[in-house]
């Protein structure tokens, strides 16, 4: 059967362009809404419009469409825009508004500049019940009002908190529906022996066939690197050095790894059966998909025979070492923090078991052979806290908190009023003039609310974030927190600690010097910024 190699094909749906270009008409309509902005109060409500678009169609409602509506919505409320929030090629499913890039951003650390939040659809800014209601606490805690173009959504009234969860409900079902058509058709494609979507196992390319239909076929240098590699490997190459020799031949790409390697070596897709993923005690591998007759689904001719897949996939097992069980949390602590002097690479501490005894050295994933290894990663652990805590141990820890200057403003407002009140009635012919004794009695009291107005400061009159110190010491939460606790802090202020290693004759294990970098500003990013989006299961 003569085949031809399948031309990329366009996408109905394609990544929606950043850059697009707006028209001259909404250029202009863009000013005249800036311009009547002008005329606004300085004491009007700020609004931030939202703005998000996953993929771009003919029926889709562009980014620039979108913002123009919401600047309009915002004219008739008589609000001011405080900026736009523009999230493209993000979908609204997998990705919460306070994780989005731009939206986050506002959300997370610019919460005191704006009022409202504007816009244009419900299924515009979110997806999922869950994430909704969690946007529907935040706003309630900091007094924030949710504003839609196209629905009537407003969390000042009960009924309007009603069609808030109503219309989220039904923008969910959307997208599950979408998700469950998604799976369906990845289900049904598995049970075909036409190659119908997805990407095929390293050894395959996807060709068009009679009728227009995708075929597999062996790609022919993916074939010969993989033999190549069987029969180094009946020879006792190691994997390390095939995948050297692999990628300066340019049969294989560059960076690639002994495991990348290995797993391709041990793809039973390779057979030119279908295959899917399986995990069983914790190894991962792929296995056949039985089709209706209890046989392996057939997709494609086979890069390795029966006899010498077996062959190989003995070879492999009898050279493979067996590792202890994965930690939880994983082998190596304070990872991103302890990194190379020389190459900056991350070290990592591996764990190999060896006549019923179990090692640890950490390495550097950086260098050749993983450099010099320490033996003893708990020591460069326990040194690496020692500095820290005598360094940042006695300064205190502040959180980060949500302050309102709603209460101040009022109470501006209402001393503001008063001394309006009692000047109106000090002037001559005023109520407070016909007396002595009234006039003096107006006095004092003018007196004391101008001596009160004076004394609020100005900055409490706004929506602000305040550092609260809660009474800990670094040293005393780290002390109750343990290593894990040092770890998250480290991690998240940005410290780094340098290590360096030096071969000593005669030793196996090299000298280790450690060298601790803490930023210049390093009180301020210790301050903790609690999460306000925490999804409550």
């Amino acid at each position: 059967m003569a085949t031809k190699t399948k031309a990329a094909k366009a996408v109905d749906r394609q990544a929606y362009d950043v850059d697009t270009e707006w028209t001259k008409a909404d250029r202009r309509l863009l000013a005249e809404l800036e311009a009547a902005e002008a005329l606004l109060p300085d004491d009007a409500p700020r609004a931030l419009l939202s703005v998000r678009l996953s993929v771009f169609t003919d029926d889709t409602t562009s980014h620039v469409r979108q913002e123009l509506d919401l600047r309009l919505l915002a004219r008739e409320k008589g609000y001011r825009v405080a900026g736009v929030a523009s999230d493209l090629n993000v979908s609204a499913t997998k990705v919460p508004p306070w994780k989005r890039k731009s939206l986050g951003k506002w959300l997370n650390d610019r919460a005191p500049e704006f009022d409202h939040l504007l816009f244009w659809k419900l299924d515009r800014f979110i997806r999922n019940l869950s994430d909704l209601h969690v946007m529907v606490q935040w706003c309630e805690r900091y007094g924030k009002g949710l504003v839609s173009k196209s629905d009537p959504i407003d969390l000042s009234t009960t009924v309007g908190r009603i069609m808030v969860t109503l219309i989220g409900g039904i923008a969910e079902i959307e997208a599950g529906n979408t998700s469950t058509r998604v799976a369906s058709l990845w289900e049904y494609t598995k049970t075909q022996s036409a190659w119908l979507v997805g990407k095929p196992a390293y050894g395959y390319r996807i060709t068009e066939g009679e009728g227009g239909r995708s075929v597999l076929l062996v790609d022919g240098n993916a074939h010969k690197a993989l033999h190549w590699a069987r029969r180094m490997a009946l020879r006792g190459v190691s994997a390390r050095r095939m995948a050297l020799c692999l990628v300066r031949s340019g049969l294989m790409s560059e960076g690639l790894t002994t495991t990348t390697l290995l797993r391709r070596l041990r793809n039973p897709a390779l057979l030119g059966y279908r295959t899917e993923e399986h995990k069983a005690g914790g190894v991962r591998r792929s296995r056949f998909i039985l089709g209706s007759d209890g046989k392996p689904i057939r997709v494609a001719p086979p890069v390795f025979t029966q006899e010498e897949f077996e062959a190989l996939q003995t070879v492999l097992d009898r050279r493979s070492r067996k590792q202890p069980t994965r930690q939880p949390g994983g082998a190596t602590h304070f990872l991103g923090v302890i990194v190379c002097a020389d190459c900056g690479g991350n070290m990592r501490v591996n764990k190999t078991s060896n006549k019923g005894r179990t090692y640890s050295y950490m390495r550097c994933t950086g260098c050749k052979a993983g450099g010099h290894g320490i033996p003893a990663p708990d020591a460069v652990y326990l040194a690496l806290a020692r500095r820290v805590l005598s360094s940042l141990g006695s300064y205190p820890v502040q959180v980060r908190q949500y302050a309102e200057g709603a209460e101040a403003r009022q109470e501006v407002k209402r001393l503001q009023e008063a001394v309006s009140y009692y000047m109106t009635g000090l002037e001559p012919g005023g109520k407070f003039t016909r007396t002595r004794f009234a006039q003096e009695q107006a006095e004092r009291t003018l007196d004391t609310l101008l001596s009160e107005l004076e004394a609020i400061d100005p900055a409490t009159t706004q929506d602000r974030w305040e550092n609260i110190h809660n009474g800990q010491t670094w040293q005393e939460r780290w002390d109750t927190g343990g290593i894990e606790a040092i770890e998250e802090d480290l991690r998240r202020v940005g410290i780094r600690c340098e290590v360096t290693r030096q071969k000593i004759k005669g030793q196996r294990a090299p000298d280790v010097a450690l060298r601790v970098l803490i930023p210049k500003d390093v009180q301020e990013r210790l301050i903790i910024r609690e999460d306000a989006f925490v999804v409550e299961l």
